[in-house]
């Protein structure tokens, strides 16, 4: 096997076979190959002062440029939101190329360890399995302090692709590059998609994957979308597996909500006696900073609910940590969301459990969108059992998500309780 390459080596060696090739586009400005690979050179060279990890905040472009130069300079990049720029890492790190805050939707955020071997790995799964090819052309309006910005920029300059970087997430811009961009590729949360959709936003003819992924998608906006004929292909990953690790094809027949399809290859997937995934193989980490993570066999233990069909196709359950217990029935939020989400009149649902001395956990769902509480708990009670109806339903202005679309449990409780009679 070879050995894995660095992203500025990829970058280098886009820069040599097609150096006037579109690398990056950004606010109008645009970078061949050739030019990306010394502007990022340059800035390595007054990185080579600083010592240890290099921890950055700033906007997408900024963080952009400083992943290259890092990897110029072999030195770990640490790309942190405004808020977490007082980061400090005060230990020697050895074979890291990235270093990147978990999500932190449930507690605390941790620092997860990745080198060129596991970065690299996983662009060429993804390229592979997508596919991405030199002049395709990769939307990009993700945050680049979460994994999932980051692995667009290894993906594009390992295939000699174009990264369309946009500083987060705004509907209007990304709808206008779709209508005026020869845009192959998207990353987008479901909550992205569904104000896409929401504008009437096209997808251009050129257009060959969405790919779907940081938080639940649910069956109505699939189908939505996909009426709509966007691409779409659910999928699943992690900080801690370098970004993509499972990816549904639409040719692999009718989607069901929670499938994320096969995984990349090369990795063992099983499902613990508590119903968690667990993962082993080339993608996963190296480890947590404080030296957790990994057992002695290579496992990784998530904290994701899995199931896995007899085909091998991973489906997400939701997270271990959410399940409620209610009427002494397990129930999971991402059920009852789900359920909820189809009902008319719902724009954005979110459900928490709250402590009950008769239910043991009291269901509260939490609405956004037009939908009468009674409309929305007969439409339950069509669909759901007893134990897993909402007993409050509160309508909201918003949900508290994070920059990956997830909701924040910890937010989603204080709301429920803000809100109970």
């Amino acid at each position: 096997m070879a050995a894995p390459l660095s992203l500025a080596q990829h970058l280098q060696r886009a820069a040599t076979e097609n150096p006037h090739a579109d690398a990056l586009l950004h606010a109008g400005k645009r970078l061949s190959f050739a030019q990306l690979a010394d502007i990022s050179r340059a800035l390595a060279g007054r990185l080579a002062s600083r010592r240890g990890a290099i921890i950055e905040a700033g906007d997408s472009p900024h963080l952009a440029q400083h992943a290259y130069a890092c990897s110029f300079q072999n030195r770990p990049f640490f790309p942190v939101d405004r808020s977490n720029a007082h980061q400090e890492i005060d230990q020697p790190l050895t074979d890291v190329a990235l270093i990147i805050a978990s999500s932190g939707s449930e507690g605390k955020p941790r620092a997860v360890l990745l080198g060129n071997a596991q970065l690299d790995a996983a662009a060429a799964a993804s390229n592979e399995r997508l596919p991405l090819h030199p002049g395709d052309r990769w939307l990009n309006c993700l945050p680049l302090y979460h994994i999932g910005g980051q692995s667009i920029l290894w993906r594009c300059a390992r295939a000699g692709a174009t990264v369309l970087l946009h500083d987060g997430f705004d509907a209007d811009q990304v709808a206008i590059d779709l209508a005026a961009q020869p845009v192959t590729h998207i990353s987008l949360v479901p909550a992205m998609l569904a104000r896409l959709l929401d504008l009437g936003a096209k997808p251009p003819a050129s257009l060959r994957v969405a790919l779907i992924g940081g938080a639940a998608l649910s069956q109505s906006l699939y189908e939505r979308a996909v009426a709509a004929d966007w691409p779409l292909y659910p999928s699943y990953g992690m900080s801690e597996t370098a970004a993509q690790f499972a990816t549904f094809d639409p040719s692999d027949g009718p989607w069901r909500e929670g499938m994320v399809g096969r995984t990349m290859p090369g990795h063992d997937i099983r499902v613990g006696t508590d119903g968690r995934l667990q993962v082993r193989g080339p993608q996963v980490m190296r480890g947590y900073l404080d030296g957790s993570g990994i057992d002695a066999d290579g496992w990784l233990t998530t904290g994701d609910l899995g199931q896995i069909d007899p085909s091998g196709r991973l489906s997400i359950l939701g997270r271990a940590d959410d399940m409620l217990i209610s009427g002494g029935r397990n129930v999971h939020p991402q059920e009852v969301e789900s359920c909820l989400a189809g009902c008319p009149g719902v724009v954005d649902v979110a459900v928490i459990g709250r402590p009950d001395p008769v239910w043991g956990d009291l269901i509260v769902a939490l609405v956004v969108g037009p939908v009468s509480p009674d409309n929305l708990l007969a439409h339950a009670r069509r669909h759901l059992p007893s134990a897993a109806l909402p007993r409050q339903i509160h309508a909201v202005e918003r949900l508290p998500r994070n920059a990956t679309g997830k909701l924040e449990r910890a937010a989603l409780r204080r709301l429920a309780a803000e809100a109970a009679p």
